[in-house]
């Protein structure tokens, strides 16, 4: 019951800010509630106070005792949603599938998947050496195991 509240809470602070959106939502056996939100142009700490306010000033500690915890996706954290791979449009990801860990340059998003490119040097055809290759690759999200973006200084 306190988790379809919460749920309308943030759908409500969604709508009243639509650059953010939900990552996670855990509610524990002992109430304490565990926001994780994202935004199209990043989540200031203000963005973080307005949806907790949202959500305490609308549940009644007299009902039922709560703890509340609202926080942004992290830098290292894995991306999980499509809204997440096209704020990244550009960057570099490092991205595991079943068979090969790749990283390389976030290219097209949409519905299916995403597409990637990157460099890498191979041998040549015909004779000794290796030379430079363009490559590029299509994956649907389901092939996708873990993707985070690289953080380069």
């Amino acid at each position: 019951m306190l988790q379809d509240k919460v749920e309308n809470l943030l759908k409500e602070a969604f709508q009243e800010n639509n650059s953010l959106f939900l990552i996670d939502l855990n509610v524990s056996k002992d109430n304490k509630i565990s926001v994780v939100i994202d935004g199209d142009n990043g989540v200031s700490v203000n963005d973080c106070i307005a949806v907790s306010r949202k959500v305490e000033h609308n549940l009644d500690r007299d009902e039922e005792d709560f703890s509340l915890e609202v926080s942004s996706a992290g830098v290292s954290e894995p991306l999980h949603l499509e809204r997440q791979y096209r704020k990244n449009l550009g960057r570099k990801l490092e991205v595991t599938t079943n068979n090969e860990k790749i990283e390389a340059t976030l290219t097209e998003v949409d519905q299916n998947g995403i597409k990637l490119n990157w460099k890498a040097r191979e041998p040549k055809p015909v004779g000794k050496g290796k030379h430079t290759v363009q490559k590029e690759l299509v994956l649907p999200y389901s092939e996708i195991t873990s993707a985070k973006v690289m953080i380069t200084f």
